[in-house]
């Protein structure tokens, strides 16, 4: 059966495969908000060349979308959030008006910032969120 198989066929073939997994990743993408890409491209992002063509395109389309955003997030990586929470306070503080604002707002969007306990707290973060709109 694989004799009589045209050998042209075969990259054709495989270019079809390519498009309908992205087909399948693009409308993963829309369902939720691409709750269910996020594991794959997370996985993908263990790949060495992947990953860092992932970080690449993730990066240019941040500073496409929201400049302010992508300025906010490449000073704190240089300042190693990740690692340590005194620095990322350290590092909210050295950012402009602009990109803490864009920053909040993403933050808030993703679910990172932690639900006030108190009353008090939530007034605060209330009246915060009234200033920024």
């Amino acid at each position: 059966m694989l004799a009589s198989f045209p050998l042209f066929l075969i990259p054709i073939v495989v270019l079809g495969v390519l498009v309908l997994l992205l087909v399948a990743l693009n409308l993963l993408a829309r369902v939720q908000g691409g709750r269910y890409v996020r594991p794959i491209a997370q996985g993908l992002m263990k790949v060495p060349f992947l990953g860092k063509q992932l970080q690449k395109a993730s990066k240019a389309s941040l500073e496409r979308q929201n400049p302010e955003l992508a300025s906010a997030v490449a000073k704190l990586e240089r300042s190693g959030v990740r690692r340590d929470p005194m620095k990322a306070q350290q590092a909210l503080s050295s950012l402009s008006a602009a990109e803490r604002q864009a920053w909040l707002e993403a933050a808030d969007e993703q679910g990172a910032v932690p639900e006030p306990m108190n009353r008090a707290q939530r007034r605060a973060q209330a009246k915060l969120k009234k200033q920024r709109r």
